[in-house]
């Protein structure tokens, strides 16, 4: 009686998953995009903004540190919007698309 009552159980739950929508997202994990241990300095996000203001460009944008300590972003300059980078070593260089 355990057994049936057991089995009977487990294809009520089955057939309720078989008719569960299929479009549920499934959650996905986060992951880090530099190898553990990568030395990332401390530059912060409003200094290479005033960096980029202070070289002559305008509105730096999506702002965003790569593993190399690069900065990479999008900036305005000479009425244009262009994507650019700070190295570590300070230099804005501008990146192809």
């Amino acid at each position: 009686m355990r057994h049936k009552l057991l089995l009977s159980a487990t294809i009520a739950v089955a057939g309720l998953l078989a008719l569960a929508p299929q479009s549920i997202p499934l959650i996905s994990v986060a992951r880090a995009a530099c190898d553990p241990g990568t030395p990332l300095d401390k530059t912060t996000i409003e200094q290479i903004r005033d960096r980029l203001i202070k070289a002559g460009f305008k509105d730096p944008a999506h702002l965003r540190k790569g593993c190399d300590n690069s900065w990479h972003g999008t900036a305005e300059k000479d009425g244009q919007q262009i994507n650019v980078a700070v190295t570590a070593d300070g230099h804005i260089v501008q990146e192809g698309d």
